[in-house]
């Protein structure tokens, strides 16, 4: 999935066109049943409202689901989705997502808000990953 992350990243010819693709894939993000919408996952830290829910399948593997209410960061999660979805507790606990999101450039281009509002995403899936340790 990374890889094809940063293909489509390097055929956007610019920034608009970036977002634009960001955009484009969290229209693929599968709706959040309501029963999920719940404050206990609510992301805090965000300037939209994000929920992010870790559910643990059959062989251990982290399953992730969330939803926002803002188009772009709903891509930002289908983003961050990619890199963590099938990965083991453990392994989301250790993983930096950061260095890929630098080799994209987000973190020079996104506000300050929404990169708050990233790295909050990341902080609230690995804890709730590590809450299933």
């Amino acid at each position: 999935m990374k890889d094809k992350l940063l293909r489509n990243f390097s055929r956007c010819g610019n920034w608009e066109e970036k977002y634009l693709y960001i955009i484009e894939l969290g229209s693929h993000l599968p709706s959040l049943p309501t029963g999920m919408r719940t404050p206990e996952h609510l992301i805090p830290g965000c300037q939209s409202r994000v929920w992010i829910v870790i559910v643990i399948d059959d062989h251990g593997s982290v399953q992730l689901y969330g939803d926002s209410d803002s188009a772009i960061v709903k891509g930002l999660i289908t983003m961050v989705f990619m890199l963590y979805q099938g990965m083991m507790p453990a392994e989301i606990v250790t993983y930096d997502v950061r260095p890929f999101f630098d080799m994209l450039a987000l973190t020079q281009h996104l506000t300050p808000s929404r990169l708050q509002g990233l790295e909050a995403m990341v902080r609230g899936i690995r804890t709730q990953a590590a809450a299933q340790l």
